[in-house]
C-alpha cells in the first residue's frame, strides 16, 4: 500500500525535470498538482466507501431481526467510518506529498492525525449511542441509568484521546504526560466534583435499586414531584405532575432524603390516611330511646343486638346502679360512630379489604378527638384514588350527625361594618 502511493505522488517531479523545469519549480508544481490529486482520490474513496458502507448496513439491518443495527443506522454509524478511511489514505499519504518541505509535513501530520483521533471517538461514541437506545429497548435494562454508565466511559475515552492528541501536537512523550497529569490531579478532580460525584451517586443508585427510570419520587428540597424520565452521569430529569421539568443532582439521590413511591405503585393498592376531628363536647353515653332509633341503621343493627345484650348482662350479673349513666358499662356515641364507619369502609367496593383497614381514634388534641380513617384503595391511579378517599369522607362527614356528633370547626368572627 505504501509503495503504490509513493509511485502515484513521485512520478511527477522527475518528468518536469527531463522537460527542463528547474528544481524549485518542478517542486512547487507537483506538490499543487499532487494536492488536487490527493483531494481526488480521498472523495474518490469516501464516497465509494460510504455508498457501500451505508448501503451493506442498511440491508442488513432489513435482513435481520435485532433492533441494534436498526440504530446503528440510524446513529450514521457508517457514514462516519466512510470519512475514516480516506482520512487515514491521507494520513499515509501526507509524508510522502511533503518529502521536501519537513516543516508542512509535520504540521498537516499533526493536524491529520488529531482529526483521526476525534473521529475514532465520534464513531466509537455512534456505537455506544445505538448501544444505549437498543438497552432501552429492552424492558429489562429499560429503568436503568444506562446514560450515566456510557457517559463514564466516553469520558475515559475522551481523557485517553485528549492525552493522544496532546502528545502528538507538541511531541510528548504519553508517559511524561501522565506524569504531569497525576501532578495536577487535584485540580483535575477539583474540575470534575460533580462528575465524579455523579458517577459514584449512580453506581450506588444501580446496585441499591434506589431509582428507575418511570419511578414517582418526591424531593421536597427541588421542588420534585412526579416521574423519572431521564438518569445521567450529572443530573436526574423528572417530569412533575404539572408538566414542568425538575433538574436534580444525581449526587443527592445518594445524600439528601427523598420519597419514592415505586413500592406503593407495585403493591396491591393506594393507601388512605386521613383523620376528622371530633368536638369532644359532643361526645356521651347513649339512652335506650337513641340505641332504638341507631338500630335502623342496617351496618350496625346486629352490632347492637349483641353488644346491648353483653352489656345488659354485665351489668345484671354485677347489679349496676343504672339510675347514672357512668355507672358500669354502656355504649357511646363516638364508639358506635367508630364501628358503622368500620363496616362502611368493608363494604366499601372501592377499598382492598386483604390488606389493613381501620378506624382509630387518635390523641385528643385542643382542637377535639382525631377519627382517623387507614385503609387502601384498589385503584391507584391520582384521579380515581382522589375520587375514593373524598367518596368516603364526604360519607363520614354526613354522617356524623347521626350520631349527634359534631365535627370540628374553627371559630369565625363576624365583622359588621357601618
Amino acid at each position: 500500500m505504501y509503495k503504490l502511493i509513493e509511485k502515484i505522488f513521485n512520478f511527477l517531479y522527475p518528468i518536469f525535470r527531463k522537460w527542463g523545469l528547474g528544481s524549485s519549480f518542478a517542486s512547487y508544481l507537483s506538490l499543487l498538482i499532487n494536492i488536487v490529486v490527493l483531494c481526488v482520490l480521498a472523495y474518490a474513496i469516501y464516497v465509494v466507501f460510504r455508498l457501500v458502507l451505508v448501503t451493506i448496513m442498511a440491508v442488513i439491518a432489513q435482513k435481520t431481526k435485532t433492533k441494534f443495527d436498526d440504530l446503528l443506522v440510524t446513529n450514521k454509524t457508517a457514514k462516519y467510518i466512510a470519512h475514516l478511511i480516506p482520512l487515514l489514505f491521507i494520513y499515509k499519504s501526507v509524508p510522502i506529498i511533503l518529502e521536501r518541505y519537513e516543516y508542512w509535513e509535520g504540521v498537516f501530520g499533526k493536524l491529520v492525525g488529531i482529526y483521526i483521533v476525534m473521529l475514532v471517538l465520534w464513531i466509537i461514541r455512534t456505537i455506544f449511542n445505538a448501544l444505549r437506545d437498543y438497552l432501552k429497548l429492552k424492558p429489562r435494562y429499560s429503568d436503568k441509568p444506562i446514560d450515566s454508565f456510557i457517559q463514564v466511559i466516553m469520558i475515559v475515552l475522551w481523557a485517553v484521546g485528549i492525552t493522544v492528541i496532546i502528545s502528538k501536537l507538541f511531541d510528548i512523550d504519553q508517559k511524561e504526560l501522565l506524569t504531569i497529569l497525576g501532578a495536577v490531579s487535584a485540580v483535575i478532580i477539583l474540575i470534575f466534583r460533580d462528575t465524579i460525584l455523579g458517577f459514584v451517586s449512580s453506581v450506588q443508585v444501580s446496585i441499591n435499586d434506589m431509582v428507575r427510570i418511570g419511578d414517582w419520587i418526591t424531593m421536597d428540597k427541588f421542588g420534585a414531584d412526579g416521574d423519572v424520565i431521564e438518569i445521567n452521569l450529572a443530573t436526574v430529569k423528572v417530569r412533575n405532575f404539572d408538566n414542568t421539568t425538575t433538574t436534580i443532582p444525581t449526587y443527592s439521590l445518594s445524600s439528601d432524603s427523598f420519597q419514592n413511591w415505586r413500592g406503593m405503585l407495585n403493591s396491591d393498592g393506594r393507601r388512605i390516611k386521613r383523620h376528622i376531628l371530633i368536638k369532644t363536647s359532643s361526645i356521651r353515653f347513649l339512652e335506650e330511646a337513641e340505641l332504638s332509633d341507631l338500630k335502623k341503621i342496617h351496618l350496625i343493627s346486629d352490632y347492637i343486638d349483641s353488644r346491648k345484650l353483653e352489656i345488659d348482662e354485665y351489668n345484671a350479673l354485677n347489679k349496676i346502679d343504672k339510675s347514672i349513666a357512668i355507672n358500669g358499662r354502656n355504649l357511646t356515641n363516638l364508639g358506635l360512630f367508630r364501628k358503622y364507619i368500620t363496616e362502611y369502609l368493608f363494604n366499601y367496593p372501592g377499598l382492598n379489604k386483604d390488606m389493613l383497614m381501620l378506624c382509630r381514634q387518635l390523641q385528643s388534641t385542643s382542637h377535639g378527638v382525631p377519627l382517623e380513617i387507614y385503609a387502601f384503595s384498589h385503584d391507584k391511579r391520582f384521579e380515581n384514588y382522589e375520587y375514593i378517599m373524598s367518596d368516603i369522607f364526604d360519607h363520614i362527614i354526613a354522617s356524623a350527625g347521626y350520631f349527634d356528633l359534631e365535627i370540628f370547626e374553627t371559630a369565625t368572627e363576624n365583622k359588621s361594618t357601618t
